[in-house]
């Protein structure tokens, strides 16, 4: 249920932070031409954000990036357009979450309902923004509805912590509950405890600042793409992916600046800045158990999450790539 990131340049995202049921203001001027640039590169008129590293094909994540580009640019007209081609071809009829992948070259272009929970709860969040931002009570209706389903098919108890699932299947068995660390946007979660108080999410808020405060490996303390736990509460690299810190986790510093929770991403700072200052490049992944590095260092999107981490400008050219754009994107509207 992954999207295939090897052939993206990972940009960043720097996602609005917000603690209240308000579009974000942001850093750079929303007439900048980036967003633009963004539109007429990745949607189509009907609403459809085109991932073109991945053949073209769309998700759940990419609806929910350009529904909060588009609250956040104040493009009302795009906005609707990506929230109904999301729910007329994503949407579920049997609950208020969305099929993750969307693939036109197939004979059933949506062969997996199973839903992917990063993309819906950018959704809902986007969708709560829009709500507010064009006084929109549909919008507000189907953020709740998504928020509600999330809180209720998603979050499971384990050990005493509740986690947050990566999807509806597949990722809990009887001697494993596998999480991706990088599904915590810290921003969409604040903003979810804000407009539905603290009952409904401080629990998951806070246990998954725990997890990723314990969850660190190898010699540089760094998370992995993909964790599991066991029923003793151990916590160690899903066994049947890589043990990687690598392209889903370098968004974990993305989330944690956005989330003003920077503690989280101290050791991949330290880590960037080791090598910064030993004049070594910092490879696009590293083996957490094996010590491993890519054979290639960072694209222009890992290096925007490593420039905003640090304080550094950001790129000025917007990449061709959807998902390095996206983030990069978000990452030059960070407030």
């Amino acid at each position: 249920m992954a999207v295939n990131r090897r052939s993206f340049g990972l940009g960043l995202v720097s996602i609005l932070t917000v603690a209240c049921a308000k579009v974000p203001e942001s850093k750079a001027k929303t007439g900048d031409g980036f967003w633009a640039q963004f539109r007429e590169r990745f949607i189509l008129p009907s609403g459809r954000v085109i991932d073109n590293g991945n053949g073209n094909i769309s998700h759940s994540e990419g609806q929910g990036y350009g529904l909060l580009l588009a609250a956040i640019n104040s493009d009302e007209a795009t906005f609707d357009a990506l929230a109904e081609w999301t729910q007329d071809t994503l949407g579920r009829d049997d609950m208020a979450l969305h099929a993750w992948r969307y693939d036109s070259r197939e004979f059933n272009p949506i062969p997996d309902r199973n839903n992917a929970t990063d993309g819906d709860m950018l959704i809902a969040w986007a969708l709560s923004l829009g709500a507010k931002k064009w006084r929109n009570n549909s919008y507000a209706a189907r953020s709740k509805a998504i928020r509600r389903a999330i809180r209720s098919r998603l979050i499971v108890q384990r050990n005493g912590e509740q986690l947050l699932l990566p999807g509806l299947v597949g990722f809990v068995e009887a001697e494993r509950v596998v999480i991706n660390p990088s599904y915590y946007i810290w921003p969409a979660l604040d903003h979810f405890r804000a407009v539905d108080g603290a009952a409904a999410w401080a629990a998951v808020i806070n246990d998954g600042m725990r997890i990723m405060s314990r969850a660190r490996f190898g010699p540089f303390g760094l998370p992995a793409d993909w964790l599991q736990v066991d029923p003793t509460g151990t916590w160690m690299p899903a066994i049947d992916k890589p043990p990687r810190f690598g392209f889903d986790a370098i968004r974990i510093p993305l989330y944690a600046e956005a989330g003003h929770r920077k503690t989280l991403s101290e050791p991949i700072i330290a880590w960037w800045q080791s090598l910064a200052t030993s004049g070594q490049p910092i490879p696009a992944w590293i083996d957490l158990q094996s010590g491993e590095v890519a054979p290639y260092g960072l694209s222009v999107g890992g290096e925007a999450i490593k420039a905003l981490a640090l304080g550094q400008p950001q790129p000025e050219v917007l990449a061709s790539d959807y998902y390095a754009a996206v983030l990069q994107l978000f990452a030059r509207y960070v407030k």
